[in-house]
């Protein structure tokens, strides 16, 4: 997870949406003491994720709520399970409640969704699943936290992790090689360069020119097997560009070493969690 401050900054952010103006339905209807209980529960099989963000939202709303996490970050919940619990005054539960799972669900959602992408990965296959930058404003922590509850890896985290040449930068640096020698003459000595390349003849040009890294942006499959035998170890070679789940295992035959997939955080759909609520006699 992320340091609770920063959860906690997050959090309050997504509560002051909601009740920035307090909650008027729950303030007209429940009266001030009661008490209750309500568990998120799974509509559907999914892969658990976001349990500490979804309970830390009723203790954010009141500190006084009592929380339980039923089922581990990671593991898998069939519909029906019962995920996590929480228990207070019931005006506290229901003005949490949209935004508890709005976290949990998307969340569940990224980490189901992930744990797809590597499981279509065939066995045997050296490559891997990464996430890119291709994130919520806001939520890039939480989302590359769920990446990794579901067993895919992240990619850079922001634009100062990693020297990474794309098209643009290639055009504006005046060609891939200009590119490159400038990065390999500014980037630390520890950061490894990768490069984007949109054709063959591109990739060796950025093989020729030093590249440790080179994403093939777009290649179809055998694109790949040819670019895979062209460079015969000699980079880091990372497949990109509309990746489905059905072309996984295809991809990850070619022999290329990363699937990079923007799918993971920015087209999820998130999983169908709900609460249900009752009162604490």
């Amino acid at each position: 997870m992320i340091p609770q401050s920063e959860l906690d900054r997050i959090i309050d952010g997504a509560l002051a949406e909601d009740l920035g103006g307090g909650d008027l339905t729950t303030e007209a209807t429940v009266e001030r003491g009661v008490r209750g209980r309500a568990v998120a529960v799974a509509r559907h099989d999914l892969v658990v994720c976001g349990g500490p963000v979804f309970l830390r939202v009723f203790q954010r709303v009141d500190p006084r709520v009592v929380t339980e996490q039923m089922i581990a970050e990671g593991a898998g919940a069939k519909a029906g399970d019962v995920l996590f619990g929480v228990e207070g005054e019931a005006g506290a539960l229901l003005a949490g409640e949209r935004t508890a799972l709005n976290f949990a669900q998307r969340l569940s959602g990224i980490a189901t969704l992930a744990r797809a992408f590597v499981a279509a990965v065939p066995e045997g296959s050296k490559a891997v699943i990464a996430d890119t930058r291709k994130t919520t404003p806001g939520l890039r922590a939480l989302e590359r936290y769920a990446v990794r509850t579901g067993g895919a890896k992240n990619h850079r985290n922001d634009l100062a992790s990693a020297v990474l040449i794309k098209d643009n930068h290639i055009a504006a640096a005046g060609g891939i090689e200009h590119a490159i020698a400038r990065a390999r003459a500014r980037a630390p000595h520890t950061s490894r360069i990768e490069v984007e390349v949109q054709s063959l003849d591109e990739l060796d040009v950025a093989l020729r020119a030093g590249a440790d890294v080179i994403l093939l942006d777009n290649f179809d499959v055998d694109a790949l097997e040819i670019a895979v035998g062209l460079v015969r170890g000699r980079a880091v070679l990372e497949a990109s560009g509309g990746i489905t789940l059905d072309a996984v295992p295809a991809i990850a035959a070619t022999g290329v070493d990363v699937i990079s997939v923007g799918a993971l955080t920015h087209s999820v759909k998130a999983a169908d969690i709900g609460l249900d609520l009752e009162l604490v006699r």
